[in-house]
């Protein structure tokens, strides 16, 4: 039993949504360290969903059966998969280079988090019917050129900073800013669309987006305060976003959504009926919602969230 009230961010009733968290949440790596982690994450966040406290729909079968709707679940799980795995690997190289006891802890436990994170997103393929023999098959052949596409240039361009420069900083900059402060809002989208179509599959992003926040807003205090005692390194890391963003500019991410959420709009279209009056923002229904408006919603809120990250680690004004 955890003996300290249990953080909001960690809460699974009271954690806010990945939008409000990433833009306002403060959090440092002295307070979010390995005791932290231990007691309110694995002891807390962790147990509650083990213990059943957090209930645990199993998948619907409109993403059981074979059709658009399961395409698109699969399409999105997997890339996210593998995306997870890449991020475990690149963080080894922040925990080797981090430059007191604090941050080593913290980015230790994050190393965790993302693995934990492609395994989840790993089980739910399993939970819809993907057989295990066939699971690294399935996971290749759904989401392995998107990967080829999207996901390795950004690998490729974090382990220059990370491993080749050893760049702390500016691997703290590249995963919170370049990866996350931009998967993040998707994953928003994500979690609110799947809620009424099968809520086991929006449990699992709810769970990895408690994590993110948490990593977004502890990775921005890392880089502010670092700015804060070494405001001559400002200019080097702009050059590094800088980079960053023409290298995402490059990516047929659009292509890739695009696809996801034509495959979902007909799932949609066929399943609408589970959906109702849901709501996938204030006024706005789910069944009234078309590709580019999902798209654009989770654009938006990306660019929003990446400026108020930057403006908070003193890297705005200008920089678009």
């Amino acid at each position: 039993m955890t003996t300290a009230p249990i953080p909001a961010e960690a809460d699974w009733d009271n954690a806010p949504g990945v939008l409000e968290g990433a833009r306002s949440l403060e959090l440092t790596p002295q307070q979010c360290n390995l005791p932290y982690w231990l007691e309110h994450v694995a002891g807390g966040m962790l147990r509650r969903l083990s213990d059943g406290s957090v209930p645990d729909p199993a998948p619907t079968p409109a993403v059981t059966a074979p059709g658009p709707l399961r395409d698109a679940l699969l399409d999105e799980f997997c890339f996210r998969h593998i995306a997870e795995e890449k991020a475990t690997r690149a963080l080894s190289f922040l925990v080797f280079h981090a430059p007191d006891g604090d941050c080593l802890e913290f980015f230790s436990t994050q190393l965790i988090d993302e693995a934990r994170h492609a395994r989840a997103f790993r089980d739910h393929l399993l939970r819809v019917g993907v057989p295990a023999p066939e699971l690294a098959a399935t996971v290749e052949k759904t989401a392995g050129a998107a990967s080829a596409a999207v996901l390795d240039p950004l690998e490729e361009f974090g382990l220059r900073v990370l491993r080749d420069r050893g760049d702390f900083y500016g691997g703290v900059l590249v995963l919170t800013v370049l990866v996350e402060g931009v998967l993040a809002p998707a994953a928003e989208l994500s979690e609110r669309k799947w809620r009424p179509l099968d809520p086991a599959a929006a449990l699992v992003e709810r769970g990895a987006n408690m994590d993110e926040i948490r990593h977004l807003a502890v990775g921005s205090a890392v880089v502010r305060r670092y700015l804060s005692e070494q405001p001559h390194e400002r200019a080097r890391l702009q050059e590094i976003i800088e980079e960053g963003r023409r290298l995402w500019e490059e990516l047929p991410m659009m292509e890739l959504l695009f696809r996801r959420e034509s495959l979902f709009q007909q799932g949609l279209s066929e399943h609408g009926h589970l959906v109702g009056d849901y709501e996938i923002w204030p006024g706005r229904r789910l069944v009234d919602t078309g590709i580019e408006e999902r798209m654009e919603a989770a654009e938006r809120w990306s660019r929003e969230t990446q400026e108020q990250r930057l403006e908070y680690m003193l890297l705005g004004g200008g920089q678009r």
